[in-house]
């Protein structure tokens, strides 16, 4: 396929890794969040969590542009049952980064509801995530 898809294959691979980190690290930052009661701290822990959003976002969309690349051009899974699959598994990871995006709305409005117990497990979602679609990857069950 030439050195355009290897290419292609490199960047979405370190795109998708480095978006994942934002995604497993934010939530963490939301545990701190809704545990924290002294308002420097939160205003900081705000601050980080603004960053890291906005950068993961600068990461999720050529990510996503490159598996579309992958896909449509260099036909990457075309017609196969597994590509449908990670591509529900796609949409539920954006559906993820969007609910961060909400959850980290109400945390700067001061209205989260939600308790630090909750969020570790909200943590854990990504992970799954990740594991399934890497193994629709790489099993192309």
């Amino acid at each position: 396929m030439g050195n355009a898809y290897l290419w292609t294959k490199t960047l979405h691979i370190v795109l998708i890794t480095s978006w994942f980190a934002g995604l497993f690290y934010l939530p963490r930052i939301f545990v701190n969040l809704a545990d924290e009661k002294n308002p420097e701290v939160y205003a900081r822990l705000l601050g980080m969590a603004d960053r890291l959003f906005r950068f993961m976002t600068i990461l999720a969309v050529p990510a996503v542009i490159l598996g579309i690349t992958l896909w449509m051009h260099f036909k990457i899974g075309r017609g196969e049952i597994w590509m449908h699959a990670k591509l529900l598994f796609v949409i539920l990871v954006i559906g993820y980064h969007h609910a961060c995006w909400m959850l980290l709305k109400k945390f700067r409005k001061g209205v989260n509801t939600r308790s630090g117990v909750w969020y570790r497990w909200f943590n854990e979602v990504p992970v799954v995530l990740l594991i399934v679609i890497t193994a629709l990857v790489i099993i192309k069950p």
